[in-house]
């Protein structure tokens, strides 16, 4: 039996977007993400919970992030999780759990405004917000 490894997130974009060329020219785009809930406790009191996700854009979806995606911008992000481990400055081991996205839409207006530029800079034939990227690394 195979398994599924999907995430589908609508938040806000925590910081801009911190776009690298790897040795081989492909771009890899790094930003943090916040998704929010909110819930009323027994009192009445409304209640907002924060998750921070990191999120990973590569080759194409890199190079919109870098020119498109600023801090807190709303997105919906699909992709999937992805868990590294890395060693820190004192050796320590540390696993670090990621979304590496294979979608990504951008929800706000400011980005409607924009859409005819966006057309011009990737020459797509209809105006979309919509960007994907099938496979990553």
């Amino acid at each position: 039996m195979h398994g599924i490894n999907k995430v589908q997130l609508i938040g806000n974009v925590g910081r801009d977007p911190k776009t690298k060329r790897l040795e081989s020219g492909v771009p890899v785009s790094t930003f943090s993400f916040a998704t929010s809930e909110s819930r009323r406790t027994r009192d009445g009191r409304r209640v907002t919970q924060t998750e921070w996700h990191n999120i990973v854009l590569w080759r194409g979806l890199a190079e919109l992030a870098e020119k498109h995606i600023r801090k807190g911008d709303p997105l919906y992000i699909e992709g999937k999780l992805h868990t590294r481990t890395l060693r820190d400055r004192e050796g320590n081991v540390r696993r670090v759990t990621e979304i590496v996205a294979s979608n990504v839409i951008m929800l706000s207006p400011r980005h409607k405004r924009r859409e005819e530029e966006f057309e011009d800079d990737f020459n797509l034939e209809e105006p979309s917000q919509e960007i994907s990227e099938d496979s990553e690394e």
